[in-house]
């Protein structure tokens, strides 16, 4: 054994045996697909005249808060602040708040969603491309059409005009 606090003080794979090695490894594998889970961000964007950002992709309908997947090995603050960059140009100008956790039932058996209120700032205009199609900013009063029911829900839920959901 090595000693404790080095992450290493459980029996090393040599000790473990070749048939252990593989039984460990195929149980990580089974898990990692009996029980994984998705997770995904996205963002509540607000400019300092409180409009809300939104983006329309090429590949879904309506319109959408930006955000997207968490990949492995990255946190959900660096994968909205990739988000954001990528889909709208928008850089943080303060601490994002954490709002909700959500099920997202509609995706997946397993997919979840955190949902972020943020203040930004646009850099530069975000032209359409092979994923964006349209985005801008808008008074949360008056949302394009086209605005999706989960998005029009979360922005409620934000205002206080609606109860708290766990399901995206």
């Amino acid at each position: 054994m090595t000693p404790a606090g080095n992450g290493a003080d459980t029996p090393s794979d040599e000790r473990l045996g070749w048939p252990k090695r593989f039984l460990v490894r195929l149980l990580h594998v089974y898990f990692a697909f009996s029980r994984g889970m998705t997770l995904g961000v996205r963002a509540a964007c607000f400019d300092a005249e409180g409009r809300v950002f939104l983006v329309r992709h090429t590949y879904v309908p309506g319109w959408h808060l930006p955000g997207g997947g968490v990949e492995r090995g990255e946190t959900g603050f660096a994968a909205l602040a990739k988000e954001l960059r990528e889909e709208g140009n928008l850089e943080m100008t303060g601490a994002p708040r954490l709002f909700q956790v959500y099920f997202n039932g509609r995706i997946s058996g397993r997919d979840h969603v955190l949902l972020y209120r943020v203040d930004v700032v646009q850099t530069a205009p975000r032209g359409a491309d092979r994923e964006i199609a349209d985005c801008g900013f808008f008074d949360p009063a008056s949302l394009p059409d086209g605005t999706t029911e989960a998005t029009r829900r979360r922005l409620a839920e934000l205002r206080g005009a609606a109860a708290m959901s766990h399901h995206w």
